[in-house]
């Protein structure tokens, strides 16, 4: 696929790349060839294909969804210089509507 000189400075400018003009035919010519090998992707028969969400077949082990730690809020908020209703307070940060 050619690019012309206004589409790679399109795509520098998106990709926030700074290019040097020394350098600019042979990045062209290089993204090029990368966007060749897509065209070539594009055009492989995947109709019978399987699609997957990983190559290996992995199982994740769940458990069961119980409580396993007994409330500990009443301890956690001991160390809190702040509390109102059983919530931490802290400094406000933010100016704006309350």
């Amino acid at each position: 696929m050619a690019l012309s000189d206004q589409e790679l400075k399109e795509i520098a400018y998106l990709a926030r790349i700074n290019i040097k003009e020394d350098s600019f035919s042979s990045l062209k010519k290089e993204l090029e060839q990368i966007l060749e090998l897509f065209e070539e992707l594009n055009e492989a028969d995947t109709s019978e294909v399987t699609a997957m969400s990983h190559p290996l077949d992995l199982s994740q082990p769940t458990r069961k969804d119980e409580v396993t730690e007994e409330n500990q809020r009443e301890e956690l908020l001991k160390n809190a210089p702040s509390v109102q209703s059983g919530l931490f307070l802290v400094p406000k940060v933010i100016e704006g509507e309350t």
